[in-house]
């Protein structure tokens, strides 16, 4: 860096007059001009490494979100109960949640997930309506081509075309036939279960025995 002397001037001001003239010391700085002259500083700012403003990192707005992409399948929730397992401490409360998803052209399942959360148990039932989703054989008139049943436990149901009719259905199974994009149908449940994860169970069954 160059050499910096300080040096002390004295500098008289004038005195107007009957005043006692001053004498002010005033400090002079003198640059030895042979010495190198300090390099600029050109390093980037830290936070700018990508082209982004001085406090920004990697040139974002700070709180920008990327858009969250949406799922291409509809869910719907049939129950959320609040079970309890007994250890030896006492009590441990979840969650179980029986979902169904859906597409509305012809693909449908039916999830069961447990968890400590709702969310979680949420995460999971989707991910197991995944698992053992079907794909339905779907007429012109978004129908099905001829009379089908199935029972699932104590849970029996029923199936038959209905051209015009729309969509007449009940319980758990209205959901199953909404999401798989079924319509003009009428669906029937033979038994007293009131279970609506084993109906919707049983209305996969029965759509399973389709046939093109």
């Amino acid at each position: 860096m160059a050499d910096i002397e300080q040096k002390d001037a004295i500098v008289d001001l004038p005195a107007q007059a009957g005043e006692t003239p001053e004498v002010v010391v005033a400090d002079e700085v003198v640059v030895d001009a042979a010495a190198p002259a300090a390099p600029a500083d050109t390093r980037r700012p830290r936070n700018d490494r990508r082209g982004g403003r001085p406090g920004e990192r990697g040139g974002r707005r700070p709180g920008a979100r990327r858009p969250e992409r949406k799922s291409e399948f509809d869910q719907r929730i049939i129950t959320i109960r609040r079970v309890a397992r007994v250890v030896a401490g006492g009590r441990r409360f979840s969650f179980s949640v029986a979902i169904i998803i859906g597409n509305k052209k012809g693909k449908v399942g039916v999830g069961l997930g447990k968890a400590g959360d709702t969310t979680l148990a949420i995460d999971k039932a989707v991910r197991d309506a995944k698992k053992n989703m079907i794909t339905i054989p779907l007429t012109k008139s978004s129908s099905i081509a001829h009379d089908v049943s199935a029972k699932y436990c104590a849970s029996a149901v029923g199936f038959a075309p209905a051209r015009g009719r729309g969509l007449v259905a009940g319980s758990s199974v209205r959901p199953v036939l909404e999401l798989a994009g079924i319509t003009d149908i009428v669906a029937k449940i033979h038994s007293g279960s009131k279970n609506g994860l084993n109906n919707a169970r049983a209305a996969i069954e029965a759509l399973k025995t389709l046939k093109a």
